[in-house]
């Protein structure tokens, strides 16, 4: 690694790190193109997504006519069905890159193995305690938001989109929530590193410095209700059911591969599967950075901005020694 990489790290993708480029100047309409279609085609954690969230309605979802009433079945049902979407996705990357490791250390940004052992844990390890507050808490309070909003639909009191009537904003919706959720989870982040909510609720979810799968969804119940809330625009903003289960699954699910402390899955020495970013991997080391991501640039804006080159380290480190001074 040269003297513009940072040192410290297994795994430095290329720097600086760039914000998206329908925010950059001048325009530049082919990377606008090339962003969206690196986003959304070909192998992309997006377009799995949304095929989940049609096979979960079309097979795994109980009829909409039966959330009128709350009743032990149905939610039960919803919530098997998010656990074993969680144990799969979580269970199955750290199978694959932390127990098997198939992929060795090619592109995993932390050299550093998982935590087996450490007082700061719940259950005294890294892995049980993030396996125990996602499983615990996580999936509890995805499927209350997934039951509060099916049976706001089947009762009238949040609006229903359909594609019959609206085909072109039914489409668009999906490619809308992740730009919604960059929004929501800048604002909502940066409220949980006030100091009080970050000493009582978010410094579990930081107890990992260095992440693995099951981290991404490892949080204070509190924090789960308030980053999962995300989907309740959805009583002003008109959504199908289908829009629903996408967005907690879209919340929950890239927490979990954006976590995974690896920068992709590699098929024939080509990084075919984009996992987990650098710019957030660096939020855990560093904590006063980066606490949105590189889709809308609230980081530059505000400062916050580690863009993953040596210059930016210096400017967050005299960051965080003002916070820590003040």
């Amino acid at each position: 690694m040269d003297d513009a990489r940072l040192k410290g790290w297994n795994h430095v993708p290329p720097v600086p790190l760039e914000v998206s480029p329908f925010f950059r100047w001048p325009p530049r309409p082919m990377a606008m193109l090339a962003w969206v279609w690196n986003s959304w085609f070909l192998i992309s954690e997006r377009l799995i997504l949304v095929g989940i969230a049609v096979a979960s309605f079309h097979w795994f979802q109980p009829p909409l006519e039966e959330s009128r009433t709350f009743a032990f079945g149905w939610i039960a049902e919803m919530y098997v069905r998010n656990l074993v979407l969680i144990c799969a996705v979580a269970g199955g990357l750290h199978l694959y890159f932390y127990t098997f490791t198939k992929q060795g250390q090619r592109l995993k940004y932390d050299a550093r193995p998982l935590m087996k052992n450490g007082r700061q844990f719940t259950l005294g390890g890294q892995i049980r305690d993030n396996m125990f507050w996602t499983l615990a808490s996580g999936v509890t309070v995805w499927t209350g938001y997934e039951v509060l909003m099916f049976w706001a639909l089947a009762n009238g009191y949040a609006p229903m989109l359909t594609w019959a009537a609206h085909p072109v904003w039914f489409v668009a919706l999906f490619g809308l929530i992740p730009v919604w959720e960059s929004f929501y989870f800048y604002w909502i982040h940066r409220l949980l590193h006030v100091p009080i909510l970050y000493r009582h609720v978010h410094a579990l979810h930081h107890r990992n410095i260095n992440v693995g799968p099951w981290s991404g969804m490892s949080m204070h119940p509190v924090e789960h209700v308030i980053f999962l809330g995300s989907v309740l625009i959805h009583w002003v903003v008109a959504a199908h059911p289908v829009h629903i289960l996408y967005h907690l699954q879209y919340y929950a699910l890239t927490a979990v591969t954006t976590h995974t402390g690896f920068e992709g899955l590699l098929v024939r020495d080509q990084n075919r599967l984009r996992l987990g970013t650098f710019h957030h991997q660096m939020h855990h080391r560093y904590f006063e950075c980066n606490y949105g991501s590189l889709e809308i640039p609230w980081d530059k804006l505000f400062g916050s901005f580690h863009d993953g080159t040596p210059q930016a380290d210096a400017r967050i480190r005299e960051r965080r020694k003002r916070f820590s001074s003040g």
